[in-house]
């Protein structure tokens, strides 16, 4: 299951397998709690063997704690790849949240010139800015779209888009 996982994260085309990964990150802790008592207290018994325990089965019985050990970092080293992988889905939607947020502050940066001259004539008060200037309409218009693509290009240029 990690490995599948991991491909998907490597190619992009990961599901949600955040709770998979913390459930069989929660299975190994529990794994990992009962297993992690067994090879020390077996060596230890096996550092003073009782006279009942024969050489051979001291033998095996090493051997045993031996694969014990290393099916232990087995479940360590799985841990510490799922964590990876938890990490590495984190960072991977914290980037696209922070992509979709940055978008929106364009949208909303570049609507924001439109709607205050669109407030300013709807007010109904006399001495509008060039209200009595036969070009006064496209001079505004003109001043407002040319504001909009340099908020739009800095917004970009600030992002490194552009």
């Amino acid at each position: 299951n990690v490995d599948r996982i991991e491909d998907q994260l490597l190619s992009q085309r990961l599901s949600n397998n955040r709770s998979e990964l913390g459930a069989i990150r929660r299975v190994l802790v529990r794994l990992q709690r009962l297993l992690a008592l067994e090879p020390g207290s077996l060596m230890r018994l096996l550092h003073r063997p009782p006279q009942w325990l024969r050489e051979q089965d001291a033998q095996a019985l090493r051997q045993s704690v031996e694969e014990s050990s290393l099916v232990i970092n087995d479940l360590t080293a799985l841990g510490e790849r799922i964590k990876l992988l938890q990490e590495e889905i984190a960072a991977n939607l914290n980037e696209q949240s922070s992509r979709t947020l940055f978008t929106l502050t364009v949208v909303t940066v570049l609507a924001l010139p439109i709607n205050i001259v669109a407030g300013f004539f709807g007010m109904n008060v006399g001495g509008v800015p060039l209200s009595t200037d036969p070009e006064g309409f496209w001079i505004l218009v003109a001043l407002v779209a040319t504001f909009t693509l340099v908020a739009g290009r800095w917004a970009f240029r600030k992002r490194g888009d552009y």
